[in-house]
Order: structure tokens, then C-alpha cells, then sequence
């Protein structure tokens, strides 16, 4: 079995989905907009993104624009990024905290070189992690 996260937006997930391919360093492998489906639209009154993939390290997101009326930012769920250094945590901070919501600064902990929690200005919620190695733990 594979988990895989599915995000929805209201009505930006074509540029939140560009914006983590900037600075993340993710992969559009697809981006269909509604009306683009095969064999013409199929709820004609919806625009935006129907159905986009992209590959952020060894995972997928998906996502899609949902009615502004249905859409909400991220509640209670977080997307997990492991930084493999101090300074790529602080890179990815930097980028995602901009125009967004901070819940923790990003600092250090007894768990981690650095650890921030945020949600971003496309309504997805982030923990930035970069992990301090713990006696007994094995991964």
C-alpha cells in the first residue's frame, strides 16, 4: 500500500503547484485544467486545475481547485518535510512562510536541528524538520 497526500484548493493550485516546483524542488508530472478533460467538459461551470501531480522527493501530491465556496486552508493535518541540512530547512522556511501563517518559528529543539510549523499562502499546512539524531532511534 502507498499513501499519497491530495490537496484542494480554491482556486490557486496551478500556481501553488508552480511555486513548490520553484522552491522545493518538486516535479509537475501533470496538470489538467476542467475543460481540457477528453471528450469536452464535464461540469462546465468549474475553472482551474482538475487534476495535477507533482513528485516532491520520493512521494506524489495531487491536487485540484475546488468551489471557493467548499475550499478551506489545511485543519489539523501536515505535510512533513525532512531537510537534510540546517540550511535547507531555513531555505524552505523562508520560501513557504512567505505571505503565510507561522504556528512555530523555525528554531531548535531537542528533536531537531531546526523545526518550524507553518501553513502557506495556498492554505497547505507544513512541519519543516531537520532532525537531531536520538540515542536509541533507529530511523
Amino acid at each position: 500500500m502507498k499513501v499519497h497526500t491530495y490537496l484542494n484548493y480554491g482556486g490557486n493550485c496551478e500556481e501553488a503547484f508552480h511555486f513548490y516546483e520553484a522552491h522545493l524542488g518538486a516535479k509537475i508530472l501533470m496538470l489538467m485544467k476542467h475543460g481540457e478533460e477528453p471528450g469536452g467538459p464535464q461540469n462546465p461551470g468549474l475553472s482551474g486545475v482538475l487534476h495535477a501531480r507533482l513528485q516532491l522527493g520520493d512521494t506524489f501530491v495531487s491536487g485540484a481547485d475546488v468551489p471557493a465556496e467548499r475550499w478551506q486552508p489545511m485543519r489539523s493535518a501536515y505535510i512533513a518535510l525532512a531537510a537534510e541540512s540546517s540550511e535547507e530547512a531555513e531555505r524552505i522556511h523562508a520560501a513557504l512562510a512567505g505571505g503565510g501563517e507561522v504556528f512555530m518559528p523555525l528554531q531548535e529543539t531537542f528533536f531537531a536541528h531546526r523545526f518550524s510549523m507553518l501553513r502557506d499562502r495556498f492554505g497547505t499546512s507544513w512541519m519543516i524538520i531537520h532532525e537531531r539524531p536520538m540515542p536509541g532511534n533507529q530511523g
